[in-house]
C-alpha cells in the first residue's frame, strides 16, 4: 500500500510540476481572492487583520477545490482512470497517494497565503507553530475528503458544479478549526488554549483517512 501510494504520488506531482496548473493558474487564483477580499473591506486595516483568519481558510477552500477537480480531470483524461483500474495498485495506495499529491499542493499555495495575509491585511502572527499545526492537519483533512469526494463525482457529467455542492458544506469544520486556532495564533494564544480546535482537526482527519482506505477501492470500481 505505501509503496503504491508513493508512485501515486510521484506521478501526480510530477504531472503537476510539468504542467505548472498550481503555480500558474491556482496559486494566482488564490491571491486574486484575497485580494478582492481586501478591496471589498476597504482601506482600513483594522477590520482586514481581524478577519483575516477567516478569509485565508475561504481562499484555502476555493483553491482546494480546483486542485481537486485539476486531479479529477486528469485522471479522466485518456481514460487513465481506467488504467488505475486495471494496473494492479492498491485502492488504499492510490488514494492516499492522491491525498498526499494534493496535500503537497495545498501546503505551498498555503504559505503562498500567509505571506498574502501578512502583506495585504496586516496580520501578525505570534505563535507560528499554531499556524503550523493547522495548516498541517486541515490540509490532512482537506486531502483526504477532497480526494474521496473527487472520486465519487469522478463519472457524473455535472461534476464541476457537483463537487463543490458536496464538498463545501462537509469542511465546515475545518473552517471554523483552522479560524479558531489562526486567532489564537494571532492573540499570542497557548497551545493548550488551541488544543480543542486542533483535537478537532486531528479527529477530522482520521476518519477520512481510514474511510477513504477503507471505501475508496469500491468508489474506484463503481465510478
Amino acid at each position: 500500500m505505501w509503496r503504491d501510494a508513493l508512485l501515486v504520488a510521484g506521478k501526480d506531482l510530477r504531472i503537476e510540476a510539468r504542467s505548472k496548473v498550481a503555480i500558474g493558474q491556482v496559486a494566482p487564483f488564490a491571491v486574486m481572492a484575497l485580494f478582492l477580499f481586501a478591496f471589498a473591506l476597504g482601506p482600513d486595516r483594522g477590520p482586514m487583520s481581524e478577519g483575516a483568519p477567516g478569509l485565508f481558510w475561504v481562499a484555502v477552500l476555493f483553491t482546494t477545490v480546483l486542485a481537486i477537480q485539476r486531479s479529477v480531470s486528469v485522471e479522466s483524461a485518456d481514460e487513465a482512470r481506467d488504467g488505475l483500474r486495471v494496473s494492479g495498485l492498491d485502492p488504499a495506495g492510490v488514494f492516499l497517494g492522491k491525498t498526499v499529491s494534493i496535500a503537497a499542493q495545498l501546503l505551498v499555495l498555503e504559505a503562498i497565503l500567509v505571506g498574502g495575509i501578512v502583506v495585504l491585511y496586516g496580520a501578525r502572527v505570534h505563535s507560528i507553530g499554531l499556524v503550523l499545526g493547522a495548516c498541517a492537519l486541515g490540509t490532512v483533512g482537506l486531502a483526504a475528503s477532497g480526494t474521496l469526494y473527487g472520486a465519487l463525482s469522478a463519472g457524473i457529467r455535472v461534476r464541476e458544479t457537483l463537487l463543490p455542492f458536496l464538498f463545501l458544506p462537509l469542511v465546515a469544520p475545518i473552517l471554523l478549526s483552522g479560524t479558531k486556532v489562526f486567532q489564537a495564533a494571532m492573540a499570542g494564544g497557548t497551545p493548550s488554549q488551541a488544543a480543542p480546535w486542533l483535537r478537532l482537526l486531528l479527529a477530522f482527519d482520521v476518519i477520512y483517512v481510514a474511510l477513504g482506505v477503507i471505501i475508496y477501492g469500491p468508489i474506484q470500481e463503481s465510478s
